[in-house]
């Protein structure tokens, strides 16, 4: 007898997301009505339930930050219950590191019995962000998450997003889900304190959206180099607002925002600068890393004859003159059979995306293009530049 024919129903459906980005300042001022408006946005007029867990760098920053928070609550009794006092966990790599930090959020929320109507706010470093956030996903298959970023580099770019993860079997965010945010809340007025490392971090990937996508803010950047440096709240306030604008409309435009495909072009630089962090043991700050392997493919790309050598050079220039490095060691270690370590960061690559190895690369200033094959000879001779260069340019 012939085989049937399979029976199918095929189910498909669309569910739209909508998450506001506000760039504010001073979100914890009691008169602010900011923070009780974004939690209802909804219009849903009842009392929210919400637990704040905050970086313990930030809190040691703002020592006052935690009776802030309580106050505001008080001021605010007919909008807010905080479900606990706000609650301080190590911030850095270390909070992604290993399952007991998102173990300690799951039980913390199971034992205040939060459910998906409640709120947990997140108050610190991307790595903080994408730890709550992890855990705040998987409870109840998501509880409302409100992200308070306070680094450069999470409020242009780890904390708008809607990836959150953890780093696990030698690789970062090796586990992790996509689950957008309630909502995001960029409150300038926590940058003012930053470590040099951390003010000047997010610039690298401010420098990574720009030149595959926007020449005038790569110009304007390259232009900013000093001010950026010298700590100008007012012009990081534009970079951050720029910057997250364009990872924004990447994410929304880019007909894959969960990452179906094989191509990752916001992570331009990122195969380097991850594996540059894995190796340094996250002593290199991920903004660090990034420049460091913007400044490799951007080499590479150089050499491909996608982009000059003028523009190879501002792109150098522009890096160090905002004082992020463009060189490090660990990029010339090599394995027992030889070979440049960094190079597993491609096989990393291929592996969390699957398919074919997709690897962006600018094609002129503010356009890019995507290659399936880098080739190691190429590589070889980008670090064997810096090297040669890197110490002397930044």
């Amino acid at each position: 007898m012939p085989r049937a024919a399979p029976d199918v129903y095929r189910q498909r459906f669309t569910v739209a997301f909508e998450y506001p980005v506000v760039f504010a300042r001073d979100v914890f001022a009691p008169e602010n009505p900011l923070f009780t408006a974004t939690l209802d946005r909804l219009g849903e007029g009842r009392r929210h339930r919400v637990v704040f867990y905050i970086d313990q760098g930030v809190t040691e920053a703002h020592p006052q930050l935690a009776q802030r928070i309580k106050d505001y609550c008080h001021a605010h009794p007919e909008q807010l219950e905080l479900a606990a006092p706000p609650l301080a966990i190590v911030g850095g790599e270390a909070a992604k590191r290993g399952w007991e930090p998102v173990r300690d959020v799951m039980s913390t929320i199971g034992n205040l019995h939060l459910d998906r109507q409640s709120y947990v706010a997140a108050i610190g470093g991307g790595s903080v962000l994408d730890m709550v956030g992890f855990a705040t996903s998987i409870v109840h298959r998501g509880l409302r998450l409100v992200r308070l970023p306070t680094t450069t580099l999470a409020q242009n770019d780890a904390g708008v997003g809607v990836k959150n993860g953890m780093d696990e079997h030698g690789q970062k965010n090796f586990v992790g889900t996509f689950a957008p945010p309630f909502a995001v809340i960029n409150d300038s007025s926590f940058l003012q304190t930053l470590a040099p490392r951390d003010w000047i971090g997010g610039v690298a990937e401010a420098f990574k959206v720009a030149i595959i996508k926007d020449v005038a803010f790569f110009e304007f950047l390259c232009a900013s180099a000093s001010a950026l440096r010298e700590r100008r709240q007012d012009v990081m306030e534009q970079v951050v607002r720029r910057c997250a604008a364009l990872h924004l409309d990447h994410i929304r435009t880019s007909g894959d925002p969960f990452e179906f495909g094989s191509a990752r072009p916001l992570d331009f630089g990122h195969w380097s600068g991850h594996r540059i962090e894995v190796l340094s043991g996250y002593t290199v700050g991920h903004g660090q890393g990034a420049a460091i392997g913007i400044a490799l493919d951007s080499y590479y790309a150089m050499r491909r004859r996608l982009i000059g050598k003028r523009a190879f050079a501002r792109i150098i220039t522009g890096l160090t003159d905002c004082g992020l490095p463009v060189w490090n060691e660990l990029l010339e270690r090599r394995s027992a059979d030889g070979q440049l370590e960094i190079l597993e960061g491609l096989n990393h690559f291929r592996e969390h995306l699957g398919g074919v190895l997709t690897i962006t690369l600018p094609d002129g200033i503010g356009t890019k293009t995507e290659v399936h094959h880098i080739d190691p000879g190429l590589v070889e001779e980008a670090v064997l530049y810096l090297k040669r260069h890197g110490d002397a340019l930044v």
